[in-house]
């Protein structure tokens, strides 16, 4: 994926637009190469973000909490002072949200295309069949 020339990029993937790629734990690895701050922001309660993110392996650098979209990513935003902050959705609603807290919207669908992720139901990564020991644990 182009990231625009710059690695200095916080990318935020609404967790909806996350359920949409089969592959999640792989868009993560793979976006940390050119983003210094990756993390999922949703409305739905923290525990449902975490369960997602650990079954899929998925180390965020931050989420959203109790708190609504809007202020995660403004909150995101004055703690991740990067030159660029990308929020990847699904929908109408998303990019408007983008733009309304000063955010660059890119839908799930065009970053798939961009960076050759695999659109589809998330699967679980083969690691986790038996795999006791795990690295997202303190």
């Amino acid at each position: 994926m182009d990231s625009g020339g710059s690695s200095d990029m916080t990318l935020a993937f609404d967790l909806d637009a996350l359920k949409a790629l089969a592959y999640p734990d792989r868009v993560f690895q793979d976006a940390r190469k050119w983003s210094e701050y990756v993390g999922v922001v949703s409305e739905q309660p923290t525990y449902v973000v975490t369960n997602f993110t650990r079954k899929h392996r998925i180390r965020q650098d931050f989420f959203s909490g109790p708190r609504s979209r809007a202020e995660s990513l403004e909150n995101v935003a004055q703690q991740f002072g990067t030159e660029r902050h990308v929020f990847v959705g699904s929908d109408d609603e998303d990019a408007e949200l983008a733009e309304e807290v000063g955010w660059e919207y890119l839908p799930v669908t065009d970053a798939a295309e961009a960076a050759e992720w695999e659109l589809g139901e998330p699967e679980t990564p083969e690691e986790d069949a038996g795999d006791d020991e795990r690295d997202d644990w303190p």
